[in-house]
């Protein structure tokens, strides 16, 4: 019983205000403003995309767009006290969809 109370105290660390709590302390807009990271994931981005690893490609911009996405959000703020509608909600909505679509189009659709 002690493992299952382990992996159930475990999961209740994963609320979102847990994980949005993780993502503000670990200062994923300074990561997304690093040029060391940008120059290493765009590397990365250039050699897969000449040795057409694919699923590296993907997980490459899929990382990075969802960083620079978050970064962006967490910067500008989601409340809805003003009304139902937030253009940056709207944005991350948006843009989200884009990369996922654009994910699931290289992965499973594209064929060369």
């Amino acid at each position: 019983m002690d493992f299952i109370d382990s992996i159930i105290e475990f999961l209740s660390t994963l609320s979102t205000e847990n994980i949005l709590a993780y993502m503000d302390q670990a200062k994923v807009g300074d990561l997304i403003h690093n040029p060391y990271f940008l120059g290493v994931m765009g590397v990365l981005a250039v050699v897969s995309l000449i040795m057409k690893w694919r699923v590296l490609l993907v997980a490459n911009l899929g990382l990075v767009g969802f960083a620079w996405l978050l970064s962006y959000t967490l910067e500008r703020g989601t409340s809805l006290d003003g009304g139902l509608t937030n253009d940056t909600l709207l944005l991350f909505i948006g843009v989200g969809v884009v990369i996922i679509g654009s994910i699931i189009y290289f992965l499973f659709i594209s064929s060369d």
